[in-house]
């Protein structure tokens, strides 16, 4: 139980999520860190926040468990005391051309990268004090078409479409809006000559950094008057 405002980072033990963690965790939040197979940068982080006099407790769930996503919210707000903030954070990237898509791997991307957040959104609705914050990490495929990752892409534009209802559904007790990034951190794998083709294709001549996503998340935990939108974070990309 905790007299902090409380959040809940899916995902949050890693990359952007972690990045986003130790942000609200600034902010006077108590994160609870969701992972599912990363427990010992979960740990980490936990201890690292706490050592720095923030608070953070981590949570562990397969969120590809149907079940898990809305037992995850209801664990957190019970053992917490309510639940003020919740991202969206945890989702996978297969790379999946047209005409190699197994039937597993299109379960696996909407597993996770929808039903998961959708009943994590629902279970949150039941919990969440008034004027609570949804946000959910949808990124740039949701609105370009990438070639080897259709099935992503189509997972992504899914959850525009969650961010949209549900910010309207909500409203006025919760707002709901969503981040697209684009390039904030490589995939794991990806070389240094990727890295130099997508520097020279952005407009800004950069790739991002999870700060860069960190600013728009928390312009839009404090944005009283903005719901149902999409923030595309992507160095103009989208406009190349």
């Amino acid at each position: 139980m905790t007299d902090a405002p409380v959040a809940l980072v899916t995902g949050g033990a890693r990359r952007v999520g972690a990045a986003i963690s130790r942000a609200l965790a600034a902010r006077g939040m108590h994160v609870a860190v969701h992972y599912h197979r990363s427990e010992a940068e979960a740990q980490a982080l936990v201890a690292e926040l706490r050592t720095a006099g923030m608070s953070a407790t981590a949570f562990t769930a397969d969120l590809s468990d149907p079940h898990a996503p809305a037992a995850l919210v209801h664990a957190v707000a019970d053992r917490l005391g309510g639940l003020d903030v919740l991202v969206n954070s945890a989702a996978n990237f297969l790379r999946t051309p047209m005409g190699s898509v197994s039937l597993e791997q299109w379960e696996s991307v909407f597993a996770l990268n929808v039903r998961a957040p959708f009943f994590a959104t629902q279970a949150a609705a039941e919990r969440m004090r008034e004027g609570g914050v949804i946000i959910n990490m949808a990124d740039l495929a949701a609105f370009e078409q990438w070639s080897g990752y259709i099935p992503h892409g189509i997972s992504k534009a899914a959850i525009v479409q969650l961010t949209r209802a549900a910010a309207h559904t909500l409203a006025p007790r919760i707002r709901v809006n969503a981040i697209a990034p684009g390039v904030v951190l490589l995939p794991e794998g990806w070389d240094d000559q990727s890295e130099a083709r997508l520097t020279a294709t952005t407009p800004l001549k950069r790739t991002g950094s999870p700060e860069d996503v960190v600013h728009a998340l928390l312009y839009l935990v404090d944005a009283t008057f903005v719901t149902g939108e999409v923030l595309i974070v992507d160095g103009g990309r989208q406009i190349r």
